[in-house]
């Protein structure tokens, strides 16, 4: 089985980049930079984009701009990449890790109420997986007690909730555009936001406290250099011309690949809000109940692999299990979903929705396939 491979280059991305080695100025202040955060925000729906050199310094700079630090509490989910988590410990603040939804993998509005204190200051909402999480309850409680509220989007370009695309929800949101994501430079990362003043802020502190229309050499904020380089800027103009077709080719081989696939039972697949009309897909998740799979998750990806198809069994454990938070400071909700998935859950790379029909149609064999090895070597176990 040939899969699609990942990243896809094309030849634009060539001649980008040779306009920017052939200029005199590959670092950040080339002006390939400026028209790709306009792009990017513009596409993401945003006022103002502000283009860095990863994914976990957008967040650490969303937060140091809304002026979170010591004594501050910022809730985040306990199933997410750990720079949710670190960004908020970076910043002095403490994280505090709530539970996660059974089959949606995102934040569980129940133990978000639950974790509020006095102390609460903000909340990253992460889509984990490129649908939207409970955003109307969310955003609610974020209201109703006056929090920052910063979208973790790094699996969510393109993906909309009722029409609005991630980004512009909260007060920030943090993209990346790190090697496996749906908009690749290899690393990258953008802050988009909707307030003039709070985006003057963020584009100071990546920018080593400059402001615009002062000198080179005076400087305002507390900043430091965390500016995208020409060259990503480059290689992410090239990958935007593709990032609609591409969604749009994931989310009908997506349909097709679950609809291949309905009958089996013991495989329960992310549920995605009917308020989400369009969804990167930036990984296909799922659950294994195994008392009907006839096997565990383990097992399953093993079975998987050997029909030559990539799964990943879920993270070893949650954010707070982490060593790094046995020692560091935090606070820690009731999290049986979260510590559940650990044992049961598995997602597929993006990359798996990217071929034609047959391609998606023999991927769906290949699971079938190896439920059927899952179940053969069950059926022997138990002879």
């Amino acid at each position: 089985m040939r899969l699609p491979e990942w990243p896809i280059h094309t030849e634009k991305a060539m001649d980008y980049l040779r306009q920017v080695l052939e200029s005199q100025q590959w670092g950040g202040f080339h002006p390939i930079v400026a028209e790709l955060e306009k792009r990017f925000s513009h596409y993401q729906q945003c006022s103002h984009g502000i283009a860095m050199m990863n994914g976990t310094v957008t967040l650490e700079t969303a937060l140091q701009a809304a002026n979170i630090g010591p004594g501050d509490e910022v809730i985040v989910p306990s199933i997410s990449f750990v720079s949710t988590a670190t960004a908020v410990s970076r910043v002095g603040a403490v994280p505090v890790f709530v539970d996660i939804e059974p089959y949606s993998f995102n934040m569980d509005p129940a133990s978000v109420e639950q974790a509020l204190s006095p102390a609460t200051r903000a909340i990253i909402i992460v889509h984990f997986g490129g649908p939207f999480a409970a955003m109307d309850q969310l955003l609610a409680f974020a209201r109703k007690h006056n929090l920052v509220v910063i979208e973790d989007a790094a699996h969510a370009h393109g993906s909309e909730w009722e029409g609005k695309r991630a980004g512009t929800f909260g007060d920030m949101a943090s993209f990346s555009f790190q090697n496996s994501k749906v908009l690749t430079a290899g690393e990258g990362g953008m802050v988009t936001l909707n307030d003039d003043a709070l985006a003057e802020r963020v584009r100071s502190i990546a920018n080593q406290g400059r402001i615009p229309g002062h000198s080179f050499f005076t400087h305002f904020e507390l900043g430091t250099n965390l500016r995208i380089t020409a060259l990503q800027a480059a290689v992410l103009m090239a990958q935007m011309d593709l990032l609609d077709e591409q969604i749009e080719r994931r989310t009908r081989n997506a349909a097709l690949f679950l609809s291949e696939l309905a009958d089996i039972d013991g495989i329960h697949w992310q549920d995605v809000p009917a308020q989400v009309n369009r969804n990167s897909w930036y990984l296909v998740l799922g659950r294994v109940d195994a008392s009907k799979l006839g096997g565990d998750r383990n097992a399953f990806c093993e079975a998987l692999e050997a029909e030559q198809i990539p799964a990943t069994p879920f993270y070893p454990h949650t954010l707070f299990e982490n060593p790094l938070y046995q020692k560091l400071p935090c606070r820690v909700m009731d999290a049986p979903i979260s510590k559940a998935c650990v044992q049961d859950a598995f997602w597929l790379a993006h990359r798996v929705l990217l071929g034609d029909d047959a391609t998606t149609i023999a991927i769906a064999a290949g699971v079938r396939r190896a439920v059927e090895r899952v179940r053969s070597k069950s059926r022997v176990t138990v002879g």
